[in-house]
């Protein structure tokens, strides 16, 4: 168990080394170098894109509130308007928890925001998930705030 968890995080590394979405960082948050890596030099997620918005999620939880239903429901309709966008739907966990459940919890978050967006018409052929797990935070501060950053789905638009 423990040899397959240090795989998936070794194989998460690479992803994440080659992944062209990483970026600077919001810039808040302590622990932010000027190379744009927090703590441990773990690099750091980049703002979305403005197309579509991130949903958040409360503690230790994969449910969909009402405020992210809303934001799916209208991410739904810009997915539905531009058939020919694929996105990567990225699962995010704050730094609480272990490794491997931080990648489970971002898989099942990934998951429940693919499922609504079918649900609201979209396309399966427009959708792919991956999680980081706690790998990508966007806040590297360990505040409440910054947690509540930090548990999100993610979407990049793929090319």
């Amino acid at each position: 168990m423990r040899k397959a968890a240090l795989t998936s995080i070794f194989a998460i590394s690479i992803a994440v080394s080659g992944c062209s979405s990483l970026g600077r960082g919001s810039g808040q948050g302590e622990g932010l170098g000027a190379d744009g890596l927090g703590d441990g030099n773990i690099p750091l997620a980049s703002e979305g894109s403005g197309a579509l918005s991130d949903v958040n999620f409360i503690y230790d939880s994969s449910t969909l509130s009402s405020d992210a239903r809303s934001v799916l429901q209208e991410n739904a309709r810009w997915l539905n308007s531009n058939q020919d966008q694929k996105v990567v739907i990225e699962g995010h966990c704050d730094e609480r928890g272990t490794d491997e459940y931080n990648l489970a919890l971002g898989e099942r978050r990934a998951q429940s925001v693919q499922n609504y967006l079918q649900s609201l018409g979209v396309s399966a052929q427009q959708l792919s998930t991956v999680t980081y797990g706690e790998e990508l935070p966007l806040d590297p501060g360990r505040t409440e705030a910054a947690f509540r950053k930090n548990r999100r789905a993610h979407f990049a638009l793929r090319k």
